[in-house]
């Protein structure tokens, strides 16, 4: 599968990636990942490594069912080894890696995002490097650029697991009864949901508490008014959040919460129970990563004739805009990390080879999720969507990089904070835009 990622490779050589996203699933916030009952490898005596990863069994069905056969033939095909798993959902997820890194307490194994989020770890010395079990033809399992986004001076840190592009999903059945095309133009789709609003439907649900999801909205925004690379060079600096291509998206944003497009409450409401509505066939639209791609293709938890009734369709372009409609918000996804001062460091490295290779052959045809390394289509049997997905993969312009993951972790939180500010309608999109420019450059 070739990918087209022009200014994407860019940015991940420059940078050194990931809202996405999942979870919904409460669990304890602060799980003992201190590494377990350990003991070397070579010492044969019995050892425990510490996994924690985001993907509940309740929100994340398929994904944590995946994760568990994984680790039940590891520890099956090494006795002596016990895989210790704590599970949290993503915003959980990511306040307990800030809680056990200031105590260099990190498990032995778990999950990170890429370029900026996982700078500081990288800079503290808090994974250790993977270099050497990328060799012996591992490293060529992975698909061009996705390693890149894990490294740092040509040292990668992190091996990825999955490919993300975020689409918008719609029910065909709500488009059908209202009379509506799936637009192509940025006009279509004001006509959409003005159609929409009009007949008392919500047109589209977005959990905006996890700001990364206006963010979404945000950045396909700006691509579509400014081209691929405006939102990219602002965050590195070669541009401006002053832009006016960057201050004409964050107005938009404005017009479409003034339209009513987004479900009611949205600054208010978790991904998970935004979800909820478009699951529920009472809202239209669900913009998302290709990580929900379960629950509407292979998911037998959700009901087969919901299943059939929804499709995607590519963000519309903008008459006058720079941006093309074959340019994405997405980009690798998490992936495994090893802690540099885990007790049981190879065996650990061991373990994240062996889910690698795993997650890659069964992540395909158990949840249809799309993988980090190389799919070998031919012969197996995958849902048409997952196909049509594989196929915009094949044919974009561009992927942009999530804007959150682009930055270092106090920017980002800065951007997130600015967005639900904008939805919110507490902010003026000069005032998004100037505010950006004070973060960015206080770290200059």
């Amino acid at each position: 599968m070739k990918i087209k990622l022009s200014s994407f490779i860019v940015l991940l050589t420059i940078l050194a990636f990931l809202g996405g996203c999942g979870g919904g699933d409460t669990a304890d916030p602060t799980p003992d990942t201190g590494g377990g009952d350990t003991a070397a490898p070579e010492t044969g005596e019995d050892v425990t490594i510490s996994f924690m990863h985001l993907w509940p069994a309740g929100s994340s069905a398929q994904h944590n069912r995946i994760v568990e056969a994984i680790i039940d033939e590891y520890e099956d095909e090494n006795p002596g080894v016990t895989i210790d798993v704590d599970v949290l959902s993503n915003d959980q997820y990511k306040e307990t890696m800030t809680v056990l890194a200031s105590s260099r307490q990190l498990p032995d194994v778990g999950l990170t995002w890429a370029a900026g989020y996982m700078t500081p770890f990288i800079q503290g010395n808090m994974f250790t490097p993977l270099d050497d079990i990328l060799e012996g033809g591992l490293g060529d399992q992975f698909i061009p650029g996705t390693i890149e986004a894990f490294s740092d001076n040509d040292t990668a840190y992190g091996l990825p697991l999955e490919l993300n592009i975020a689409p918008i999903y719609y029910n065909t059945n709500i488009f059908e009864e209202h009379g509506l095309d799936v637009p192509e133009t940025y006009d279509e789709f004001l006509n959409v949901v003005e159609t929409l609003v009009d007949n008392g439907i919500t047109p589209i649900t977005v959990g905006n508490r996890e700001p990364w999801t206006g963010s979404m909205w945000y950045m396909y925004l700006a691509d579509r008014f400014g081209g691929p690379d405006t939102l990219t060079d602002a965050i590195n600096r070669t541009g401006t959040f002053e832009d006016p291509a960057l201050i004409e998206a964050a107005a938009e944003i404005q017009n479409l919460v003034d339209m009513g497009a987004f479900v009611r409450g949205h600054n208010g409401l978790g991904n998970e129970e935004a979800k909820g509505p478009f699951m529920n066939e009472q809202a239209a639209m669900y913009m998302m990563g290709t990580w929900e791609l379960p629950n509407y293709t292979t998911n037998e938890d959700v009901p087969q004739e919901f299943r059939d009734a929804i499709d995607f369709f590519k963000f519309p372009e903008i008459e006058g805009g720079q941006g093309d409609i074959d340019s994405f918000v997405g980009g690798p996804g998490v992936g495994l990390f090893v802690a540099e001062d885990s007790p049981v460091k190879e065996q650990a490295k061991d373990f994240v080879q062996f889910f690698v290779q795993r997650w890659g052959e069964r992540s395909v045809t158990d949840a249809g999720v799309i993988p980090a390394t190389t799919v070998e289509t031919e012969g197996i049997d995958l849902p048409d969507m997952y196909i049509d997905i594989l196929d915009e993969l094949a044919n974009a312009s561009n992927i942009t990089l999530y804007a959150d993951v682009q930055m270092s972790a106090a920017v980002a939180q800065t951007h997130l904070d600015l967005i639900q500010s904008l939805f919110g309608g507490d902010v003026t999109p000069e005032e998004f835009a100037r505010r950006h420019e004070e973060a960015l450059a206080a770290e200059e």
